[in-house]
């Protein structure tokens, strides 16, 4: 089962741009590009660098600490086809991003 939860309004990540949100016991990256909000896990898996903090180039994300690059559209790596970061669906209401995470 899945709860949707409130994670930002859309001017806390404009179009463009990334970040980080902690809910609970997990840290959230969103992005924000020209074809809308992704939800990924935000703790990179190869040393736990901060996603929601990287450099967000159209739908491409580079990790901070050692660049490894994510598609925020579906968490594929973007050279190791078995790595897939973990992404949830988003959905926005009004003003307000939500992400359905997993319980």
């Amino acid at each position: 089962m899945a709860d949707w939860v409130r994670v930002c309004t859309t001017a806390d990540c404009p179009q463009g741009e990334c970040r980080e949100f902690v809910l609970g016991e997990r840290v959230v990256a969103i992005f924000h590009t020209v074809e809308g909000f992704y939800a990924l896990d935000g703790i990179c898996p190869h040393q736990g660098g901060p996603l929601g903090r990287g450099a967000l180039h159209e739908c491409r994300v580079t990790c901070p600490w050692h660049g490894w690059q994510f598609d925020v559209r579906d968490g594929q790596h973007g050279s190791i086809a078995s790595l897939v970061q973990p992404s949830w669906p988003v959905r926005v209401e009004g003003e307000e991003v939500w992400v359905q995470l997993p319980q």
